[in-house]
């Protein structure tokens, strides 16, 4: 699959008077894992549904797997959505095998890849269990299979981890990798920012239905780093001539708290000469030294603000 997976295009949408999006544009390539952010309401579940087709854009294109989305390209989809739902009375692997017909899979196929799929998610003993006996994690684990069942080309998925203990939330994030590197586009809508951060090639923030980050999340994070950076070591930070003030911080709980220091840069200096003066001065140790960039959780909440006219 060389063509983009999802290329949206000067896309709006309007409920009466409310505008739920406004022109909004991005591409979503094959082989990333794509994060879809933004607050409650802010128009991220409607602009999945356009992309799925479910609604239409008042203006603007969407393009999915190469072309308009017909049934075809339906069959190279696979949708978590955030409202889960399974034939609760039938078993476990005759719903799944159900559903990965319904995508062109045959009966043989999808058992056989079924099966596999429960293994993986140590529900190997749920195969002849109705998923009404099961529990809402182990519920939520079966459509995940579901989703990726028949191998789709674009998977998009919406708050995957939510309700998913540590074991299980690796165990997923493990297969969504092996999904990315098959060639998969992962479309990703969550909250969990520090998920973002650990899986996420590229990201798309949307606030108040207008598009208010978009690219690298690398590099969306540097775009807002601060003017300082992160020391820790033994040496005194305040004698040096392109520091401008310091101060104390902590990484971590506990036992595992590493403290360290904030040096603010003085303004024209830059981190190569604030690592050059401390390298120069007789006794410095340093075991951590990188520039100051907030986490994406921090990011959201000031962007947040900032385009809520908080700050």
């Amino acid at each position: 699959m060389s063509e983009n997976a999802v290329s949206v295009r000067n896309v709006s949408k309007t409920y009466g008077s409310f505008r739920a999006v406004d022109d909004i544009a991005f591409d979503v390539f094959p082989g990333e894992i794509f994060a879809m952010l933004g607050p409650n309401g802010a128009g991220k579940s409607t602009t999945i549904r356009m992309i799925l087709d479910i609604l239409k854009p008042d203006s603007g294109s969407i393009d999915v797997l190469g072309g308009k989305l017909d049934d075809a390209r339906k069959n190279h989809i696979g949708y978590l959505p955030e409202e889960r739902g399974l034939y609760r009375n039938v078993p476990v692997l005759e719903v799944m095998t159900y559903l990965a017909t319904l995508k062109g899979m045959s009966s043989a196929d999808a058992r056989c890849r079924g099966l596999e799929l429960l293994e993986r998610l140590e529900l190997g003993d749920v195969a002849k269990k109705k998923v009404s006996e099961l529990s809402k994690g182990m519920q939520q684990k079966v459509q995940f299979a579901v989703t990726i069942l028949h191998e789709p080309d674009l998977i998009i998925i919406d708050e995957p981890f939510s309700g998913l203990d540590p074991v299980n939330t690796l165990v997923i994030k493990e297969l969504l990798m092996e999904q990315r590197t098959r060639g998969c586009a992962v479309v990703m809508s969550t909250h969990q920012m520090y998920q973002v951060e650990e899986m996420a090639n590229r990201l798309f923030m949307i606030n108040q239905g207008r598009t208010a980050l978009y690219g690298p999340v690398r590099d969306v994070r540097e775009q807002y780093a601060l003017p300082a950076v992160i020391v820790e070591g033994t040496g005194d930070w305040r004698n040096l001539p392109s520091v401008e003030r310091v101060e104390s911080i902590s990484d971590g709980e506990g036992t595992e708290a590493r403290p360290g220091a904030l040096l603010y840069l003085r303004p024209g200096s830059t981190t190569t000469e604030v690592l050059s003066q401390i390298v120069a001065q007789p006794g410095n140790q340093v075991t951590r030294f990188e520039q100051a960039v907030p986490s994406l959780n921090d990011i959201f909440i000031r962007v947040v603000e900032r385009d809520n006219g908080h700050g």
